[in-house]
């Protein structure tokens, strides 16, 4: 009943031939039908055929990221549509000025694929959000303000813009003079390989220091055209880092986690955040407790290359920005030593000492 590995067209068709309505799920997939109609008409879905073509059973780590599931439409009185306070954060339409050097420019309101816990499940999929105006009014916005050093190209995805519109965007961002560092951040190297070309490489080229920033949840998103993709961008000389999403019964346990930021390392990807999901209206079902986390990245260190060891990070509620957080291994701190927790919990004493 899933989808068979052939070969795929061009990325716009695939993009075209999307699964976005409940009869084509239904026609495809083993869901109930009314169940997702009342998911779609609060919280749009776009499945594309290769993303589809990566399930392999029901609820599978990738279904649950890609089909709507009942449970998003149960609200819960803690959970909100913008939980970290982006929209008082943004000067100007979809730019977002949190931290004093750096903001997030929000160029396009689609993506590859809708992902089920997205931290922008109010903007994403809604027409017109992300306009010829508002991009203008972004670059005014940065221009005018020279604190700005680092602008994180954002969305949606701006990949699904063509070459032309993202060259245009980063002519005119590379152009600002106390700007220094570009940032993307695209989940299409996972969720639609084929929309990295040579052609895009290329262009991304001419606008160093640049950095991607993709998205990869599940060892099962690396496939032989996701690989080809990213080492496609490492070959054009773009460093290229990881935020991944601590998903329940996606990617939840040390082994998967120890499994994906390893494979990660063989495409070219360094593992840079695994983030606690945010408190988004619609995505209970995904959380897990910070103590997962916690023991996640204690079944990391020491277990595998430090290269593999991303760090985990908690965004506060009411824009209040990112925190990393750390398992303990400072037991106590005594006048003239320190009792430190190894990898394997063996306690050792480090002496305090001073020049």
């Amino acid at each position: 009943m899933f989808n068979q590995k052939k070969a795929l067209p061009h990325w716009n068709d695939l993009l075209g031939s999307s699964v976005v309505t409940a009869d084509q799920l239904e026609s495809l997939l083993s869901v109930n039908r009314e169940e997702a109609q009342q998911v779609i008409d609060r919280y749009p879905m776009r499945i594309n055929p290769y993303y589809l073509s990566l399930i392999r059973a029901p609820n599978d780590p990738i279904w649950k990221q890609a089909v709507p599931d009942i449970a998003e439409i149960y609200d819960h009185h803690r959970l909100s549509d913008d939980p970290l306070s982006e929209e008082p954060q943004s000067p100007v339409p979809n730019l977002i000025h949190r931290y004093p050097d750096r903001v997030v420019f929000l160029v396009s309101a689609q993506c590859a694929m809708f992902c089920r816990y997205c931290m922008r499940k109010r903007k994403v999929g809604v027409p017109f959000v992300v306009t010829d105006e508002t991009i203008r009014q972004g670059l005014r916005y940065i221009q005018s303000h020279k604190e700005i050093r680092d602008v994180i190209v954002s969305g949606g995805d701006p990949f699904l813009l063509s070459d032309e519109v993202i060259s245009d965007i980063l002519k005119n961002i590379r152009a600002i003079s106390h700007v220094e560092i570009i940032r993307i951040h695209t989940r299409v190297p996972c969720t639609l390989p084929q929309r990295i070309t040579r052609e895009l490489a290329e262009m991304l080229k001419a606008f160093h220091p640049m950095y991607i920033n993709t998205h990869f949840n599940h060892p099962s998103e690396i496939t032989p055209e996701s690989s080809a993709a990213c080492n496609m961008l490492a070959d054009a000389g773009i460093p290229m880092g990881c935020q991944t999403v601590l998903l329940k019964g996606v990617n939840d346990t040390p082994e998967v986690m120890k499994q994906l930021m390893q494979k990660l390392l063989m495409i070219r990807v360094k593992p840079y955040y695994i983030h606690h999901p945010d408190l988004v209206r619609g995505t209970m079902h995904f959380h897990p407790s910070p103590e997962t986390g916690l023991k996640i990245m204690d079944e990391l260190r020491g277990h595998t290359s430090g290269l593999c060891v991303p760090q985990y990070m908690i965004d506060l509620p009411g824009g209040g920005g990112k925190i990393p957080l750390i398992p303990e291994y400072v037991i106590e701190k005594k006048k003239k030593k320190w009792l430190i927790r190894n990898y394997e919990g063996k306690i050792f004493e480090y002496p305090l000492v001073e020049g």
